[in-house]
C-alpha cells in the first residue's frame, strides 16, 4: 500500500494546493487551572496535549498510514505570557518560553498528527489569582492553520467533596439518605456550583428538586447505563468556606442492585451554563423546592476529597448455575452438547470496576471422547494441548436472569458407558454466591438406563470414571478445529453468537450481556479494581 498511497497522498495535496489551502486545526486543552494545595497531577504527565487535526477519515487498517499532505509546515508554541504566573515544560526546540516544532507529513484525524505535550506548574512567583496564556500558531506551504490558545489561571476556586460512609445494614430494594458538602479549598471565590450525582444501573434518585434536572440511560451497553442528577447553585462559595446541602439526598436501591457505585461531585459553575445544563436533550426538569447550600463552621478539611463515591449494596448475592448434557453415540460418531451458564439472581452482576471481567468455568471431556468443535468464547486450558479441557468464559456486566449457552462437538473415540466430563466453576470461596452446590455440572456420554438420573444437573458428586481424563483413539485432546473458531476472549459482552460455536445470549431487555475494556463511563474517577478480587485486603472479603 506505501508507495501507492502515498504517491495518491501527494495528488491529493496537490489538489488541495491548487484549489485552496488545506484547513487544518491546532487542538488540546483550551484551559488548565494550577492548585495551590497539590502537585497538579503527576509530574511526568502534561496537560495539554497538542495535536493537528486534518478532515478526512482516519486510517484503521494495516500497513503504512497514507498521509494526505506533504510538505514541511512548523508550530510555533509562545508561552511568554506565563511569565511570572508558572513554569511551562515545552516540547521540540525551545528557546526560553518559545518552542518551534516542525513536521512533514499530515494524516487524517488526530491520531497520527500529535505535536506534543506541554506540562506546566507553579513557579516561585505563582499566587492566587494569576492568569497567562499560551499561543500556538501554525503555518505551512497549501495548509490553513487555526490557532490554539490555552488559558491557565492559577489558584482559582478549588472544590473538593464531604467524605462518605455506607449506611448500616443496607439491602436491595432499600432507599437511603447521604449528607453531602463541599468546600471551597482555592484561593478564589466559587461564583455558583453545580453538582453532580451519578449512580450506576441499580441506583436511582426518587427526588425531584427544582434546580436540579435528571437524565437516564437504560439501554445499550450494561456498563454505561445510569442515572445522572445535575443540581444548579447560582451563589458565591466563598474561598476556604465548606457548604452543606440544605437536605440529604436520597437514594433508591434496585431488588437486583450489588455494589452499585454512587458518586457526587461538586464544580464550579461556568457563565450561562445553568441554562445548558437544565435544556440539556433528554433532561427532565424537577417540580419541587430547590435544594439549597447551607454555610458550615468550623469544617474540618481532613473531611473533604476529590472523589467520593460508593459501592452498595454489599449484601446481595447472585446464584450462578452450570447445566451439563447428555448423548449416546457409537465409535467414530459425532454428537453435540450443550453446557448452560446461568444466573438465578436476584442480584445482577455488574463487574463496574474492572470493565467487564468475566468468569470462568472448565470443560473436561467424558473418558473415551474428544472435542471436535468447542464455542468461540472457550479456549484450551492446557499448554500445547497436553490437557483436553477447555476453559470457557462468560461475560459481565451480567442480567439478574442471563442465560447462557456453550454448544460442543464431541467425537466417541470409543465407547465407555456413562463417562462423565467435569464443567465446573473455580473452587472459590465467593460470598456473593448463594448456591454453590450447583456450580458443577456433566457431560455424560453413553449412559447406563437409570430413570430419573442422568448426572447433568448441577452438583458436587463425583463420576464413576475419571472426569478429566483425555480421550483415547485417534484423539489429540487438542479440540479439534478449535482452533479457528476459539478466541479465547477474556473480555464480556457482544449481541450473542450463533450456535455453531458460538455463545448464545438471552435475558432483560434482550441481549445486553455488554463487556469490554472500558470503566463505567460515569466520570467517577476512581481506579480499576477487578470485580473478582474486590477489595479483599480492605473489607475482608474473600477473592473470586
Amino acid at each position: 500500500m506505501g508507495a501507492t498511497a502515498l504517491a495518491a497522498a501527494g495528488v491529493q495535496g496537490a489538489a488541495h494546493a491548487a484549489e485552496a489551502p488545506l484547513p487544518v486545526v491546532i487542538t488540546g486543552e483550551d484551559r488548565v487551572d494550577l492548585s495551590l494545595h497539590s502537585d497538579n497531577g503527576d509530574p511526568t504527565e502534561p496537560q495539554v496535549d497538542l495535536r493537528i487535526d486534518v478532515p478526512g477519515e482516519e486510517f484503521e487498517g494495516d500497513g503504512e498510514v497514507p498521509s494526505v499532505h506533504r510538505g514541511e509546515y512548523t508550530i510555533r508554541i509562545d508561552a511568554r505570557g506565563l511569565r511570572g504566573v508558572a513554569k511551562a515544560d515545552l516540547p521540540c526546540e525551545a528557546d526560553g518560553l518559545v518552542a518551534v516544532c516542525t513536521g512533514y507529513d499530515l494524516y487524517a484525524g488526530t491520531t497520527f498528527n500529535r505535536v506534543g505535550g506541554i506540562r506546566l506548574d507553579l513557579s516561585d512567583d505563582s499566587e492566587a489569582g494569576d492568569t497567562g496564556k499560551i499561543v500556538v500558531t501554525g503555518e505551512g506551504e497549501s495548509l490553513d492553520f487555526t490557532p490554539l490558545t490555552v488559558d491557565v489561571r492559577v489558584g482559582g476556586p478549588e472544590l473538593l467533596n464531604r467524605e462518605l460512609s455506607a449506611p448500616d445494614g443496607l439491602k436491595a430494594g432499600d432507599d437511603f439518605e447521604l449528607p453531602l458538602g463541599v468546600m471551597n479549598v482555592g484561593g478564589l471565590p466559587a461564583e455558583g456550583t453545580v453538582l453532580r450525582l451519578l449512580g450506576s444501573r441499580g441506583l436511582s434518585f426518587p427526588d425531584a428538586y427544582g434546580n436540579c434536572s435528571s437524565s437516564e440511560i437504560n439501554t445499550g451497553d450494561l456498563l454505561r447505563q445510569r442515572t445522572e442528577v445535575l443540581c444548579t447553585f447560582p451563589g458565591t462559595l466563598d474561598a476556604g468556606a465548606a457548604y452543606r446541602l440544605s437536605r440529604q439526598v436520597r437514594v433508591q436501591t434496585a431488588d437486583f442492585a450489588l455494589n452499585d457505585i454512587f458518586s457526587y461531585s461538586f464544580d464550579p459553575l461556568e457563565p450561562g451554563e445553568e441554562k445548558k445544563i437544565h435544556r440539556g436533550e433528554g433532561r427532565r426538569q424537577g417540580s419541587g423546592p430547590d435544594l439549597t447550600l447551607e454555610r458550615v463552621a468550623d469544617a474540618d478539611p481532613a473531611r473533604y476529597t476529590e472523589y467520593a463515591e460508593l459501592d452498595l449494596p454489599r449484601t446481595n448475592t447472585y446464584d450462578l448455575e452450570l447445566t451439563g448434557a447428555s448423548a449416546s453415540g457409537e465409535a467414530g460418531e459425532k454428537v453435540e452438547v450443550e453446557i448452560g451458564f446461568r444466573n438465578n439472581g436476584p442480584a445482577w452482576i455488574g463487574g463496574l470496576r474492572s470493565g467487564g471481567e468475566p468468569f470462568t468455568f472448565t470443560v473436561a471431556p467424558p473418558a473415551g471422547a474428544t472435542f471436535t468443535r468447542t464455542p468461540e468464547r472457550c479456549t484450551p486450558a492446557g499448554v500445547n494441548g497436553s490437557d483436553p479441557a477447555y476453559l470457557c468464559f462468560a461475560p459481565t456486566p451480567m442480567l439478574e436472569d442471563a442465560r447462557l449457552t456453550f454448544p460442543f462437538e464431541l467425537r466417541v473415540d470409543r465407547v465407555v458407558e456413562g463417562a462423565k466430563g467435569r464443567v465446573a466453576l473455580p473452587d472459590w470461596d465467593n460470598p456473593y454466591d448463594s448456591d454453590p452446590a450447583n456450580d458443577v455440572a456433566w457431560i455424560v456420554l453413553n449412559a447406563a438406563e437409570e430413570p430419573g438420573d442422568d448426572g447433568t444437573g448441577g452438583s458436587d458428586g463425583g463420576p464413576s470414571d475419571d472426569p478429566t481424563a483425555p480421550g483415547s483413539g485417534d484423539g489429540d485432546g487438542s479440540g479439534g478445529d478449535a482452533d479457528d473458531e476459539g478466541t479465547g476472549s477474556a473480555s464480556g459482552g457482544g449481541s450473542g453468537d450463533d450456535a455453531d460455536g458460538g455463545l448464545a445470549l438471552t435475558g432483560a431487555q434482550g441481549v445486553g450481556l455488554l463487556g469490554g475494556a472500558a470503566v463505567l463511563a460515569l466520570g467517577l474517577g476512581a481506579a480499576v479494581v477487578a470485580y473478582q478480587r474486590r477489595r479483599a485486603g480492605r473489607d475482608g472479603e474473600a477473592a473470586v
